[in-house]
């Protein structure tokens, strides 16, 4: 049972994995690039069940770790810190801010298997990638709510991906399990699973205003498991192509 959960990236993500987890009662231990003492704000709202640390520390420190910054940045997760660890990939290959990267173009690769080759000695889990850091927090249900959505993982160890159903159940959702980390693609962006099945259908002629208004009040969709696995069989090569 995970009672603490290390988290190496402060951004959006990262940040409402946090909220979550403090709220269900874990410990959480925050960190990103720039050291502990920017993360001041962030460790004063979540309260006592928060700490902030290094990446390194926050890797020792975890039972579960999510590492959810930029993949361009990948190859500065803290591996050996990380070794023997389940590691919670959140990331996502946006070639706009990423700059190219050959292996993920050509299909060589999925983005969360760079990732496991980088952390050899951890077990990778795709999850968390194909929702809006929003819908994150606000749309997480108890066990058994008729409204609870899912979300899809991928994985290549089976005892990992039980560990990560586990944390989602505990922070509010489902696990839909999609397969391995070459399945992972299925989550992407670009796929019929990615962020737009949980939010509701946005207005016409919002004014920048209005529609950052809206994007922030505006409750999310329930997508229960059963979507979760349409949507993600439904998603095809063409789907990963526009990515590129």
């Amino acid at each position: 049972m995970t009672k603490t959960l290390g988290i190496i990236g402060s951004g959006m993500i990262g940040s409402a994995l946090a909220r979550l987890a403090v709220a269900v009662g874990l410990d959480v231990v925050v960190s990103n690039s720039r050291g502990p003492e920017t993360l001041a704000d962030l460790v004063t709202e979540l309260g006592d069940r928060a700490r902030a640390a290094t990446p390194a520390e926050a890797a020792h420190a975890g039972d579960l770790v999510v590492a959810t910054v930029p993949l361009h940045a990948y190859d500065r997760l803290p591996a050996a810190d990380l070794a023997g660890k389940t590691v919670i990939d959140t990331m996502n290959y946006y070639p706009d801010r990423d700059g190219r990267i050959a292996e993920l173009d050509s299909g060589e690769l999925t983005s969360s298997a760079l990732v496991q080759r980088r952390l050899s000695d951890a077990r990778v889990v795709k999850a968390f990638n194909n929702i809006d850091f929003r819908r994150l927090f606000t749309s997480a249900r108890p066990a058994g709510a008729p409204d609870r959505s899912a979300l899809p993982i991928a994985g290549d160890d089976a005892t990992a991906k039980a560990q990560v159903t586990e944390l989602l159940d505990v922070l509010g959702y489902d696990a839909v399990d999609i397969g391995t980390l070459a399945d992972s693609w299925r989550s992407q962006p670009d796929t019929p699973v990615y962020v737009q099945p949980y939010m509701a259908e946005r207005p016409e002629g919002l004014s920048q205003e209005e529609g950052h208004r809206w994007f922030f009040e505006t409750p999310g969709v329930p997508v229960p498991a059963a979507r979760v696995k349409e949507l993600t069989d439904a998603a095809t090569r063409e789907n990963r192509e526009t990515t590129r």
